[in-house]
């Protein structure tokens, strides 16, 4: 697929100030990163994070602009003798820009920062919570309490991390910054300090009650409201109570996914409910009411005469109405019918005579077996 005009992908004019594309590109990078697009429409805005990301690799480096401004993609292909690329010189001052963009993001809700005395600010890992509720609540939803771990600051240190009496000192080998470069070649990398883990600080009389990381594990409840119509594998974000963040950085979230016990006798399909009716010999043959269960009460659906074995009733707008439904599905009733079993003599005798009168009465009494017979005898001609 033809890659689309890099101004076109940032929203800009192709006489756009170097600015004016950052500050485009800062706007399509907090809309369609990964972090803040979960669930449908994930992988599209994850394609457009990249064709916005590949867009402004090109187009904020002054080389790299003026070959795609004269050749087009040609002029930055590296596959086709361009003189820039993802990759190629130059690289060094787009990940200045990048860290500095995507710094304002994190800040405000993901991955990390800088906080102004130049730490690493992080944010708190994300919570996973699996809740079991029966296909009734999930139909009606419900409100209901779940207890989850959680980080409480250490009352024994204040939440410095440090012995009473003691303070931590400034990280020798990031000198407090929390990160350190790496040089290799033309390549700068900037990683977490690996002696301090991003915090800056070094504690050399940790305390005793939290082992030096200023917080302690407790536990608390949460009210979780569960939404009419939530199905199986569904989640529902509780912001901020995952994991807190490094350095003041803002907590994570916690996912709640929903789990669906099975029914003793209703199958979920979508928006739709199954469920097989078992159904005597006699009413099948001579036909009748019969009562079916809904999740609301009870419903009536009438047989008529001969309903065969596997037969399916329709019951319109009995089934679960979806979180994004605006109307509810259908409950599908399939008839299952039961041959008397541990007859007495007596029903012995009768079942015998009545099917030499069935077989007296000729085909009428049986069609199906006629042409299944028919398509036998077909066969082995």
């Amino acid at each position: 697929m033809a890659k689309r005009d890099y101004y076109e992908a940032l929203g800009v004019a192709k006489g756009a100030t170097e600015e004016e594309i950052k500050k485009a590109y800062r706007k399509m990078a907090m809309k369609h990163h990964p972090d803040r697009n979960q669930g449908e429409g994930a992988k599209k805005a994850e394609e457009q994070f990249k064709e916005a990301k590949e867009a402004y690799e090109m187009l904020s480096d002054p080389q790299k602009r003026a070959a795609y401004d004269q050749y087009g993609h040609a002029g930055v292909d590296p596959n086709m003798g361009g003189r820039g690329g993802p990759g190629a010189e130059g690289f060094g001052g787009f990940a200045e820009a990048f860290g500095d963009i995507f710094g304002d993001i994190f800040n405000g809700g993901g991955g990390a920062g800088r906080r102004g005395g130049g730490q690493q600010v992080y944010r708190g890992n994300d919570l996973s919570y699996a809740m079991e509720v029966t296909l009734e609540e999930a139909a009606r939803g419900k409100e209901t309490q779940i207890r989850i771990p959680s980080w409480e600051g250490c009352e024994v240190c204040s939440g410095t991390g440090a012995k009473p009496g003691t303070t931590a000192k400034s990280c020798g080998s990031c000198n407090g910054s929390g990160t350190v470069h790496m040089r290799q070649g033309f390549f700068s990398v900037q990683q977490t300090c690996p002696h301090c883990h991003g915090t800056g600080k070094i504690i050399p009389d940790p305390c005793t009650a939290c082992n030096g990381q200023g917080k302690v594990k407790k536990s608390k409840t949460l009210e979780v409201k569960i939404p009419a119509g939530i199905n199986e594998g569904m989640r529902i974000r509780s912001a901020g109570n995952g994991e807190p963040g490094v350095n003041g950085g803002p907590a994570g979230d916690l996912y709640i996914e929903i789990r669906i016990k099975q029914h003793d006798i209703f199958e979920r399909d979508g928006d739709d409910l199954h469920c097989t009716m078992p159904v005597g010999l006699t009413t099948a043959t001579l036909g009748g009411t019969i009562e079916v269960p809904t999740l609301g009460g009870k419903a009536e659906i009438e047989l008529p005469e001969g309903t065969q074995h596997g037969k399916t009733f329709r019951l319109r707008g009995k089934g679960i109405k979806g979180v994004r439904s605006s109307y509810p599905g259908d409950l599908y009733c399939h008839i299952s019918v039961e041959t008397p079993v541990k007859l007495t003599e007596h029903q012995r005798k009768l079942m015998k005579e009545l099917d030499k009168s069935f077989r007296d009465g000729g085909e009428r009494h049986s069609p199906n077996a006629k042409s299944w017979t028919d398509r036998v005898k077909d066969i082995f001609k």
